[in-house]
């Protein structure tokens, strides 16, 4: 449904700036949310891109729509703003998005467009851009309600309505002492039900969840997730809160850190952008594919090892892509699953034991039950009259043996990985499948030579 309204929005944009419609141009732009009118931008020619762009006048409303555009799109458009404007424009915008896109630009042009700014404004961003890129300082935002823990409820409400009128998120009001640190909270919902004349510290929670500049942001993403909070304090050494972290801002950490272990898992990389040529595709694939590239290596020349094997019963070829193509599915999940548990802060190294035997066993389930299928399938097809059952058990064996070693393999690989601060997600793939196929293969050709007696 939605991506039919982007459709019928970009149809529209087109037409009307064939026509050079300005006045109902203006109106879409004026009704039209920025989300939206970002994806129509994608979707416009180059040409219409810039058109439209420069029928935006409002600055709010110009720094919400770079915020919300691709990098490559956001550096094009930069390009058509005048520097005055665009220095209007970061004033206007929320201090971790102003930042976020400031390392985007050009050094020069950065230091240009802050010096130029509103000094406390430009001090806050500043700030912000002196952490980390992955940290909870680099995505905080500095504008916040904090007040004293004497402060009665009817005085927060008059503070709300007359000093924090452009507070990015009001649901909390965040309490400190006569020191300035923080000692509690309390939700917009708290603070109308209770008397008028009751001050902050009576009905305020205590039971806080801070996180530090330099805590990771995708932790954070982990505690709100969690604890379900709208926003989360930051709060530097001392106990002072020095900005929070908004739930929008969770939100992208968790899109980009589930888009970035997919790539790595899926053998791609994990900058992968639609938006790159075809020769940079290759390259980003390239190295991922040179670990799939050693195990086809690997699995010829144990294939070639069997050749007496392999002529003596050359049915047994028909069962290595069944055997590898199992192993490598269930391998694959283990792995996903586990890389997903320790994402998510559910599985961690002191689990080794009981999730690695648990994939096991799973494994050795699955194995029995698709071992048996398969065995069959082996004894109809394939009997031979010196060994009328050696195939189908040896087939059946490889099965289990495939499932249940791509299983372990599967869960082992991410828990070793974290173990050796190496990010698990890049257990998957190619390292799994590739480690799966060997062992399968091997294990395959040592089964059927001793049960054939070759």
């Amino acid at each position: 449904m939605r991506n039919e309204q982007i459709k019928i929005l970009t149809a529209s944009l087109t037409r009307l700036l064939r026509r050079g419609a300005t006045k109902h141009l203006l109106n879409i732009i004026t009704k039209t949310h920025m989300a939206d009118l970002s994806i129509a931008f994608k979707e416009l020619s180059p040409d219409n891109r810039e058109k439209l762009f420069k029928l935006m006048d409002d600055p709010e409303q110009i720094g919400l729509l770079f915020s919300l555009l691709d990098e490559n799109l956001f550096l094009e458009f930069v390009k058509h703003v005048e520097f005055k404007k665009l220095v209007t424009i970061f004033d206007k915008m929320p201090s971790d998005d102003a930042a976020s896109l400031l390392t985007l630009l050009d050094e020069k042009l950065s230091d240009q467009i802050l010096s130029k700014m509103q000094e406390e404004e430009s001090d806050n961003v500043e700030q912000l851009m002196s952490y980390g890129e992955d940290t909870a300082g680099s995505l905080m935002v500095t504008d916040f309600v904090a007040l004293e823990e004497d402060v009665v409820a009817k005085q927060v409400i008059e503070a709300l309505q007359n000093k924090y009128l452009d507070v990015e998120m009001p649901f909390y009001i965040y309490v400190v002492d006569k020191y300035g640190k923080l000692v509690g909270v309390s939700s917009l919902r708290q603070l109308v039900v209770v008397h008028p004349e009751k001050p902050l510290k009576e009905f305020m929670a205590k039971d806080l969840v801070c996180v530090k500049p330099y805590t990771d942001r995708e932790e954070v993403a982990r505690l709100v997730s969690r604890y379900d909070y709208l926003a989360v304090p930051v709060v530097d050494d001392d106990n002072k809160i020095v900005g929070i972290v908004t739930v929008d801002d969770v939100i992208d950490i968790l899109h980009e850190a589930a888009t970035e272990d997919i790539l790595k898992m899926a053998g791609v990389g994990e900058e992968y952008i639609e938006t790159q040529t075809v020769v940079k595709r290759a390259q980003m694939r390239l190295p991922w594919l040179f670990a799939s590239f050693l195990g086809g290596v690997a699995s010829f020349f144990i294939i070639g090892g069997f050749e007496e094997s392999l002529i003596k019963f050359t049915s047994l070829a028909a069962f290595i892509p069944v055997i590898s193509g199992m192993g490598g599915n269930i391998g694959t999940q283990s792995s996903a699953i586990t890389v997903r548990g320790i994402g998510t802060g559910r599985i961690n190294l002191q689990d080794f034991a009981k999730v690695v035997s648990k994939e096991l066993a799973v494994g050795l389930i699955l194995g029995l039950v698709y071992g048996l299928f398969v065995g069959i399938i082996a004894k109809f097809s394939f009997e031979t009259n010196s060994f009328p059952m050696a195939l189908p058990i040896a087939v059946g064996l490889a099965i289990l043996t495939s499932m249940s070693l791509a299983a372990l393999l599967g869960a082992m690989f991410p828990l070793v990985f974290e173990r050796f601060n190496i990010d698990p997600a890049v257990a998957s793939g190619p390292f799994v499948t590739t480690s799966v196929d060997i062992v399968s293969i091997y294990c395959y050709f040592m089964i059927a030579n001793f049960l054939l007696g070759i």
